[in-house]
């Protein structure tokens, strides 16, 4: 078994990699954005992918991986676990149907709920021992899934109808829009940027570039707060108008 994820704040890659620990002892764990997870993905029949939640979506940069590479899921057995600060619905439901289309064959789902990591909103906001608290819990859940997929009882958790439905009605409906195309409102204050670049080696959509030595953001941001959440200066900011709190999973570990 392999896992692969796309993780922003470092999330998802967690619980992938915990997750693929526990079920055999190995690091077997990549990045869509490496080089070498396609063919990881195509040697492998038993595959887990992770993602963070999106308003019950799926992150535009994982939907343009999958449905730029179709013909390597057919016949995969996939487990998918969804990472999210508070509710998804059908947070593991969005990627199976996706997958289905291309012959994937899935065999769960788990969603675990992780410390927020939109850091410019005030909303679902905790302190570090509450976060710590989350990842401990989502600890425990990956390791009792792990156990219950050995004993042939995979968890369900995102599949279904009535998940179907609470995923619809709860966000996707109201903001579809925010996760169909990739975003340009980005933005970086130039008063409080430092140009040290690392927004731009951080980018995994090649979204912000060096120009007469300072960032500036295009029009192809996935959303994943990964340079927010770094910046050294808590100069950039994407859905609110300041940094209310950089969010690293390292934190709470």
């Amino acid at each position: 078994m392999i896992g692969i994820y796309f993780s922003g704040t470092g999330n998802t890659r967690f619980c992938v990699d915990k997750f693929i620990k526990e079920y055999d002892q190995s690091n077997n764990s990549f990045s869509i954005e490496e080089n070498e997870t396609l063919e990881k993905i195509k040697n492998n029949n038993e595959i887990v992918i992770g993602y963070p939640v999106q308003y019950s979506n799926i992150p535009k940069i994982l939907r343009d991986y999958i449905v730029s590479h179709p013909d390597v899921w057919r016949g995969k057995n996939i487990f998918i676990i969804a990472t999210m600060g508070l509710f998804s619905g059908d947070g593991a439901g969005i990627l199976a149907r996706l997958l289905k289309k291309y012959g994937a064959i899935i065999v769960g789902g788990l969603h675990l709920k992780m410390p927020d990591s939109i850091c410019d909103e005030k909303a679902l906001k905790r302190s570090i021992e509450e976060n710590k608290r989350l990842v401990m819990k989502a600890e425990e859940k990956v390791w009792k899934s792990v156990c219950n997929i050995k004993n042939g009882n995979p968890p369900q958790e995102g599949l279904g109808t009535a998940y179907h439905l609470a995923g619809l009605f709860g966000q996707r409906l109201y903001f579809f829009r925010k996760t169909k195309k990739y975003t340009d409102k980005l933005k970086i204050n130039s008063r409080k940027c430092i140009a040290c670049g690392l927004c731009e080696k951080l980018c995994p959509m090649d979204n912000i570039a060096m120009t007469d030595g300072m960032p500036v953001p295009g029009g192809q941001c996935t959303m994943c707060y990964r340079c927010i959440s770094k910046c050294p200066k808590q100069a950039i900011t994407l859905l609110g108008k300041k940094v209310i709190e950089q969010n690293d999973v390292s934190k709470y570990l």
